[in-house]
């Protein structure tokens, strides 16, 4: 496969002239070496030690490579793991010509962290995310922008909107520049946020309204609608 490669041949051709799938030939050209196709089951499975893999990595970026003090340390954060597994990844650490570190979140559980509030995340997540949040600086960023807005909307803080507005626009973020962009009645959003009234009750005697609509669709007139709304 890579003597083709470096022929000048293209995997198209490669796959045409192997008679494999374009799958196949994408992993072979991929692989650097044959050990990267080892692949299987057993691999990649989820560890108790994955939670806290992020805090070992940060704590051995510091200097300290000790298996023991690392062990004891991850301990009081909820690990129920034995030290034979912490050895174990830090010896891999140690001995593996690349780099080994934890396997990096999903972007779904990283939005979720971001999107909670602190105080519900666990140990091990507030750790992950913290991980997150210093290997990406734009990661970073985005979760000041998302946690002062939350705590505009939790705690009715309203006017701080035009100073949120102008953070945001300093930063290259295009999805919160369109949720910026959308805001033209800048005091009615801030009275939104700072007002103790909703239009939640009216909201609901809507749907209500259209529940029963929905019922009689072609059995009834707007008499018995509006009986049936009234008399509720």
């Amino acid at each position: 496969m890579h003597a083709l490669l470096e022929a000048g041949h293209s995997q198209r051709s490669i796959q045409r002239q192997l008679g494999m799938t374009w799958r196949t030939v994408k992993q072979l050209a991929d692989a650097a070496k044959p050990e990267d196709l080892f692949t299987g089951q057993w691999q990649n499975r989820p560890s108790v030690l994955d939670d806290y893999k992020p805090y070992l990595d940060n704590r051995w970026d510091e200097g300290c490579t000790n298996a023991w003090k690392l062990w004891e340390e991850i301990l009081p954060l909820g690990y129920k793991g034995s030290y034979q597994r912490v050895r174990a990844y830090l010896h891999d650490k140690r001995t593996s010509p690349r780099p080994v570190a934890a396997r990096p979140p999903s972007p779904r559980a990283v939005a979720g962290w971001i999107l909670r509030h602190p105080d519900t995340l666990t140990e091990s997540e507030q750790l992950q995310l913290k991980s997150v949040r210093t290997r990406c600086p734009e990661l970073d960023a985005l979760t000041g922008h998302v946690r002062s807005f939350a705590t505009m909307l939790t705690e009715r803080q309203g006017d701080r909107l035009p100073d949120w507005l102008d953070a945001v626009r300093q930063d290259d973020f295009p999805s919160l520049h369109t949720l910026a962009a959308g805001i033209h009645r800048l005091d009615a959003v801030i009275a939104g946020l700072t007002l103790p009234w909703n239009s939640g009750v009216v909201e609901g005697h809507v749907n209500r309204i259209k529940m029963l609509k929905r019922q009689m669709f072609g059995r009834a007139g707007f008499d018995l609608l509006r009986k049936r709304v009234l008399l509720a």
